[in-house]
């Protein structure tokens, strides 16, 4: 009997087949051909069935050891066709369709770096996928359905199943601050990340159930929706992400349908539910049987809390039932969440000292500028410490250093990148033994330990420096976006040039989808925009750019891409006539 530590997803798929092939393992509901939501399942007998053709017919291919593309939208197909890679001991590439718009240049990218032997897709998709492969990315691959794949399969052989340490799938990055990079995650990776976060979260099959929006090709959206219900036995709840973007109150009534859910989401989708969902609807959800709603991804706002709190007490939310978290894809995904049970914890740092690396919590009557970080709690079977990046000490607690995670659920590295892996993924600690092969992942993101929790206070190539403080851009993002009304929330990049006298703080922020005319407010704009930054951060704005709505760039997952933002900047991109721009005085 195997342990489950040598397990692989596709031992695990086989036990759930066996132990319960009747039960629902998948459902996809589509809203885009009914607008109440069309819903279609299949059993664990279903799913291993289709997945086994599948997997049959890519071998038959000989895609053994070779990447396969997963280019198809969100459904039933994207998870087959995927769970057929991995089982045909294939490296499957999670990630999406062209028609996915603004994303081009990151699927050429994926997709040239990737290089596939094989593509699988829908039938509605193919022609664009073939055309977009040969035209745009130049490859010769072959594209190919999951129906194809099953109808070319031998009708029976003998199951595969791939090594623990095999590389299951190359997980790219969503270029928040590089170019896309593929993470090599093992098929011992992804179990064990599953593992964590089953046991972090408190979730089992036959009482719970999990919930998700998030695209399959992001890796939340992945664990979340497809690996974690296989280990776990768990059924699983699929919808389009442009469902959700369309009406945000399908996701919670969804949640409301199927008790005991687990779900996930980044921040900005939790305000999105407060502004997009009305009254009336929310007087029809009943919330008060979801298990946990992961906030992550991205930097969680204390107001967004309160407010998302507020607005669903009455359908029953329980203020426990929100847990904060932190995770990246180097991580697999999942690397720590706030204690089950307890409400989310917020604390008031003095942002002074937090800028020279302190985390120091300001007392009641404290009358300086505060950051409010929300924690994020402890990790599940595996490690953090935080570092001093320059020279690799660990750092006491309460001191702002770099995060660095070790345990089975680490990526091997970079695909095709072994310098950049080497430092990355095989990073010692001052004190180490540098031969004992227990490397640590240098995140690149920045963190605190206080009162035994974890919190994230930036990342470290985002990071503001001017006049030698350290200024941390979600914090001034959150000021501009609550200066003036004319200013879209979660939609604002702050970022810092060089210019003849040092480096220099640039604002973009988009201007709300209703306003007219944004030459008008400009002047008006700027003038709170550059008041409230010095008055809250004592440091001045260079320049201010209004922009139209959709042009500050975000990353796939929908987090802003503010390293994007400065080489548009840089570039003139905003400065059109098609664009307002205000440039201050330094003070």
């Amino acid at each position: 009997m195997l342990s489950s530590v040598t397990k692989t997803i596709s031992h695990h798929l086989a036990e759930a087949a066996a132990r319960t092939p009747h039960a629902t393992a998948f459902t996809f509901v589509d809203f885009a051909t009914h607008h109440a939501g069309l819903p279609t399942t299949l059993t664990w007998s279903q799913v291993e069935n289709r997945v086994r053709a599948a997997a049959r017919g890519m071998r038959e291919a000989a895609v053994a050891g070779g990447r396969v593309a997963i280019v198809a939208p969100q459904g039933l197909e994207y998870v087959v066709g995927f769970l057929a890679a991995l089982c045909a001991g294939a490296v499957a590439v999670p990630l999406y369709p062209p028609s996915l718009h603004g994303h081009e240049a990151k699927l050429l990218a994926a997709l040239k770096d990737a290089d596939p032997v094989l593509a699988v897709t829908t039938p509605e998709h193919r022609q664009d996928v073939e055309k977009f492969c040969a035209d745009r990315a130049g490859l010769s691959v072959r594209v190919v359905t999951v129906e194809e794949l099953r109808t070319a399969a031998p009708a029976s052989g003998q199951v595969f199943h791939p090594r623990p340490d095999d590389c299951a799938y190359l997980q790219y990055t969503s270029g928040s601050t590089r170019t896309p990079s593929g993470v090599e995650i093992t098929h011992a990776n992804v179990c064990a990340n599953a593992r964590q976060a089953l046991e972090a979260l408190d979730i089992a099959g036959g009482r719970n159930c999990t919930v998700g929006w998030l695209p399959l090709y992001h890796d939340m959206g992945l664990v979340l929706a497809v690996a974690l219900p296989i280990v776990g036995r768990v059924h699983s709840v699929l919808m389009d992400p442009l469902a959700f973007v369309q009406q945000p109150v399908r996701w919670l009534r969804l949640l409301t349908e199927h008790g005991g859910a687990l779900t996930a989401a980044p921040n900005f989708a939790y305000d999105y539910c407060v502004q997009r969902v009305t009254d009336e609807e929310c007087e029809e959800l009943s919330l008060g049987s979801v298990a946990a709603m992961i906030n992550g991804s991205e930097p969680i706002a204390e107001h967004t809390l309160a407010r998302f709190e507020a607005a669903f007490a009455p359908a029953g939310l329980a203020r426990t039932a929100v847990r904060p978290s932190y995770g990246l894809a180097e991580a697999t995904v999942f690397v720590c969440t706030s204690p089950s049970g307890r409400e989310p914890t917020v604390t008031r740092f003095e942002r002074t000292a937090l800028a020279n690396g302190v985390a120091r919590p300001a007392e009641a009557d404290y009358q300086e500028a505060v950051t409010c970080l929300v924690a994020c709690g402890q990790p599940t079977g595996q490690e953090i410490a935080i570092v001093d990046p320059a020279t690799q000490v660990r750092q006491e607690d309460g001191h702002v250093g770099e995060i660095w995670l070790r345990g089975p659920n680490i990526g091997r590295g970079y695909w095709r990148q072994p310098d950049r892996s080497l430092a990355t993924f095989r990073a010692t600690l001052d004190g180490d033994d540098p031969d004992s092969g227990q490397g640590w992942l240098r995140t690149g993101d920045l963190g605190v330990w206080h009162d035994t929790q974890l919190y994230i206070t930036g990342r470290i190539k985002d990071l503001v420096i001017i006049d030698g403080l350290n200024h941390y851009p979600q914090d001034i993002e959150q000021t501009v976006e609550g200066a003036h009304p004319a200013i879209r929330r979660h939609h604002t990049a702050a970022f810092s040039v060089a210019s003849d006298s040092g480096e220099r703080l640039v604002v973009v922020a988009e201007h709300s989808r209703d306003l007219a005319g944004p030459q008008g407010v400009l002047e008006e704009a700027a003038r709170a925009v550059r008041a409230a930054v010095t008055a809250g951060h004592a440091v001045a704005v260079h320049d201010f750019v209004l922009a139209r709505p959709g042009t500050v760039p975000r990353t796939t997952s929908g987090k802003i891409a503010r390293s994007a933002a400065r080489e548009h900047y840089l570039n003139g991109t905003w400065f059109s006539g098609a664009h307002a721009r205000k440039e201050a005085k330094s003070v």
